[in-house]
């Protein structure tokens, strides 16, 4: 008979996103084979994020400085203060960031619109976005919500808002992936690519 306390951690362990009762077995085992020291940096790893971690004031992104103060994003004097990404979640700001090609000012809307879902301008952190432009310090806004329904949704919605303050609103451009073969891509894809596409400028000059 399996003991208790290991069925509770598998029980905890399944609840997670993406971990059937399968995984969480393994994953149990796991640390139950793993040094007792290795379980208990875990257990006080996940205390701390609960204790510790919190979201930044100004931008909503991750911190886990001193209560009021902002994250390391919005302190940093190496960011351009002029523009400002928008994205839905942190998932989304780290990705961005991963590409070591923006150097702006992050603002985390921690979800889309979903009408079906309830979810609606209230339940997001659009008030508190238009309330950082109002300062007039963000001369572009750039917003990066995920080329589906509910991003595209959320996409128009803030060009409606954003547009009126007179700040210029671009988006993530859409198309083929690096890599891609046109002959599999599909319809709205290609579409896409179309709509996006810019000039070729050559960076070596042919002598």
């Amino acid at each position: 008979m399996t003991p208790d306390a290991l069925n509770r951690l598998v029980a905890q362990l399944s609840k997670l996103p993406g971990i059937g009762e399968k995984t969480a077995q393994r994953l149990a085992f796991h640390v139950l084979r793993s040094p007792p020291e290795y379980a208990r940096n875990l257990s006080q790893a996940l205390l701390e994020v609960v204790d510790k971690v919190r979201l930044c004031p100004r931008c909503f992104s991750l911190t886990d400085g001193p209560t009021d103060q902002p994250c390391g994003f919005c302190t940093d004097t190496r960011r351009d203060d002029k523009v400002l990404c928008v994205v839905e979640g942190i998932a989304d700001e780290l990705a961005i960031e991963r590409t070591r090609e923006f150097r702006g000012r992050y603002h985390v809307l921690h979800g889309v619109l979903s009408p079906l879902e309830g979810v609606g301008p209230d339940q997001l952190r659009i008030r508190e976005l238009l309330v950082r432009l109002e300062s007039g310090a963000i001369d572009e806004v750039i917003v990066a919500t995920n080329p589906d329904v509910e991003g595209e949704a959320t996409a128009l919605y803030l060009v409606r808002l954003l547009r009126p303050m007179g700040i210029k609103v671009t988006r993530l451009a859409q198309g083929i992936p690096m890599g891609g073969d046109l002959e599999y891509a599909d319809q709205a894809t290609l579409a896409r690519a179309l709509a996006a596409r810019r000039d070729l400028e050559p960076r070596v000059r042919v002598r």
